[in-house]
């Protein structure tokens, strides 16, 4: 009966829930512990919780119903501002991500990205600092559905979908993309000692702050 009553319940029971349905003068705590003892070594265990009993899944069984589930993430207004700078202007910087946004951008940012296996680091820059240079990955086109990176949206078809205003500058373009592998003449080898950009000041190593307005 005590065993019917674990096993049908959805929630622990107390000893004085299970004897409230059991015949008078019964040993509940002694029937208890002899089912305790009965699937000690079994699939499920009967365990006790802050005074209260039920059937558990045996701790060494647990890893059975675990289960991985992919969990799908929005990517930030900024990222994906950023992803479309450095899709289109590779090699890019930060410093010239940030001039073309018109804000600053976030490491955090950078790092989202650069998870998603979406963009990687090229080379550095012949400027002073060596800063890194950006560009996009095989990933980024499969998961956009890309043959190349020339397949990208130009100006007419980026009018079309309503993405740009039909009142632009006189003059403006946008990019041709190119994503070679191969380094520019003002790009070097990046040093494997010194993968990372140094943190620009107020940046820590888990600043995933919110851009800020330059």
């Amino acid at each position: 009966m005590i065993e019917a009553l674990l096993f049908a319940s959805s929630e622990l029971l107390s000893l004085d829930e299970i004897r409230a349905r059991l015949p008078r003068g019964i040993n509940v705590r002694a029937l208890v512990k002899e089912l305790q003892g009965i699937y000690a070594t079994r699939g499920v265990n009967v365990v006790e919780v802050d005074g209260r009993w039920g059937f558990r899944t045996a701790e060494d069984l647990a890893y059975l119903l675990h289960r991985e589930q992919v969990e799908e993430r929005k990517l930030s207004r900024a990222a994906l501002e950023t992803l479309a700078i450095i899709a289109y202007h590779q090699p890019v910087t930060r410093a010239e991500i940030e001039e073309i946004r018109g804000v600053s951008t976030s490491k955090g940012t950078l790092d989202v990205l650069l998870e998603t296996g979406w963009i990687r680091m090229r080379g550095r820059r012949r400027t002073p600092g060596r800063p890194v240079t950006y560009g996009t990955t095989a990933e980024f086109l499969e998961h956009f559905m890309l043959t190349s990176v020339g397949d990208l949206p130009g100006l007419e078809e980026l009018k079309g979908t309503g993405l740009l205003d039909s009142a632009i500058p006189a003059g403006f373009q946008v990019p041709s993309p190119d994503d070679s592998a191969d380094l520019r003449e003002e790009e070097d080898p990046i040093d494997d000692e010194h993968m990372y950009e140094l943190p620009l000041e107020g940046d820590g190593p888990l600043d995933d702050r919110d851009d800020q307005t330059g």
